[in-house]
């Protein structure tokens, strides 16, 4: 039984738990601008009277912009039309929504290299699902299965998905960090101006949320081809 439950997992659930991964980091990768334009994003900044007033309770209506790693959507109210600045490499995002008041200067774009390295990794994630695939179902493809039988082939398969596991986490992270101190920054400049402040509070966004998600997904597929090269490093002993 146990034996059925692991040909299970490395044959069907991995490559479904991978294909998951990579959509999550898909849709976090290209949200706002080109999907889920106010759904998804690393950044969102609302109205809110949370820092100006927090012992008001009442509902505002105000600008709202949703910041993402190509670039940024945003609205002038609640029921106002979303516009979408052009998705790029190095965004410069649309804040002309926000009040005068507002610490504009602290919604800057990440480096053009965390897009660049995001986009590497999905490329080596697409590659590695697809090795994967055929180094697991190589036994129901007849000849055509005996290429990946190869170890070199097993081999360069799991050092793919490892090395887009790990700059696409290193990206990503980074990515954590930067909009995470512009959230800080952000609230404690409206805090500082009290009551005449700007009714607005920025919080990290759920995009960070599809990506942890995606990247423990990820781990089960990348522990699999792993544990196939230290068996077929073992002396006498081969995987299938």
């Amino acid at each position: 039984m146990i034996a059925g439950v692991s040909k299970a997992v490395t044959l069907y659930l991995a490559p479904v738990l991978y294909l998951t991964a990579i959509i999550l980091s898909l849709f976090a990768f290209l949200a706002p601008t080109v999907m889920l334009n106010d759904r998804v994003a690393l950044l969102t900044i609302t109205p809110s009277l949370a820092l100006t007033q927090p012992t008001s309770s009442r509902a505002v209506d105000g600008a709202s912009i949703f910041l993402g790693v190509l670039g940024s959507c945003s609205k002038k109210s609640n029921a106002a039309k979303i516009t979408c600045t052009v998705p790029s490499i190095n965004p410069v995002y649309n804040t002309t929504v926000l009040p005068s008041s507002a610490p504009n200067v602290f919604l800057t774009g990440p480096t053009p290299s965390s897009p660049v390295f995001i986009a590497i990794s999905l490329g080596f994630s697409f590659l590695f699902f697809i090795t994967f695939v055929l180094v697991s179902f190589r036994h129901r493809m007849g000849r055509a299965g005996d290429v990946s039988e190869k170890p070199l082939v097993q081999r360069s398969s799991a050092w793919i998905g490892v090395i887009g596991f790990i700059i696409g986490l290193m990206a990503f992270l980074i990515l954590r960090m930067w909009f995470g101190k512009s959230v800080d920054e952000f609230n404690r400049s409206i805090q500082a101006l009290g009551s005449q402040g700007p009714p607005l509070v920025a919080s990290v966004g759920n995009a960070f949320t599809m990506v942890w998600v995606a990247y423990v997904f990820y781990a089960v597929p990348i522990v699999i081809s792993l544990a196939k090269l230290h068996v077929l490093a073992t002396p006498g002993k081969a995987y299938r």
